[in-house]
């Protein structure tokens, strides 16, 4: 790579960056879950929405963060754990134990960099919901029962991730830091893979 190319990786957007940089890790993600058939019948389905609960439960207290809260508005509006929980309850799924304390704990420091990178994948699993909505409701499954976490914000899907990434790409983070945000974000991307491993495949 050439260090005009460099340069220009640099000057794009902070999204468009992470993107690039974990395009690999998520494409394998992808493939995981619709090998394991999440949709095959409502039992496989509830291991899927047991992925989901663990994953979001990592990342919840960014929700309410006050400091990530003033950099990324609306940020608690999105917030998706109490919406899992439900759909478990819709289920008849009990809300699994807690094994290990999450990736990120309400009152500890924020090491905004990696959070930066979590939220990327949390908020970039937004845009495929859709598609999994519509095979939920194969299921008999709605937004209203059992797959609330899947709906649509009430301005759509795009604006939703365009006003996100937006305030993303405008928070101000130094060199080194922008490096830190991609291992966020893929230590998510293998998080997710982990749980997918453990939970849907198993």
């Amino acid at each position: 790579m050439t260090i005009i190319e460099l340069d220009s990786t640099r000057e794009r957007s902070r999204a468009r960056r992470l993107r690039a940089a974990t395009n690999e890790r998520h494409d394998r993600l992808d493939h995981s879950i619709m090998d394991a058939s999440p949709f095959a019948d409502r039992e496989r389905y509830g291991r899927f929405v047991t992925v989901q609960y663990r994953f979001h439960r990592e990342v919840d207290a960014l929700y309410a963060d006050p400091a990530l809260e003033h950099l990324l508005p609306d940020l608690g509006g999105r917030r998706r754990l109490r919406l899992i929980e439900q759909d478990l309850s819709d289920l008849g799924i009990d809300v699994p134990a807690a094994q290990d304390p999450p990736a990120f704990v309400a009152g500890r420091k924020l090491d905004l960099p990696a959070a930066l990178g979590w939220l990327y994948v949390a908020e970039g699993s937004n845009l495929g919901a859709a598609f999994l909505l519509k095979e939920a409701a194969k299921l008999g499954l709605s937004e209203g029962f059992g797959a609330r976490h899947l709906a649509a914000a009430p301005e759509g899907r795009g604006l939703q991730w365009k006003t996100f990434t937006a305030a993303l790409d405008a928070v101000p983070l130094a060199d080194a830091e922008e490096d830190l945000a991609i291992a966020g974000a893929n230590a998510a991307f293998a998080r997710v893979q982990a749980l997918i491993r453990d939970v849907l495949v198993a």
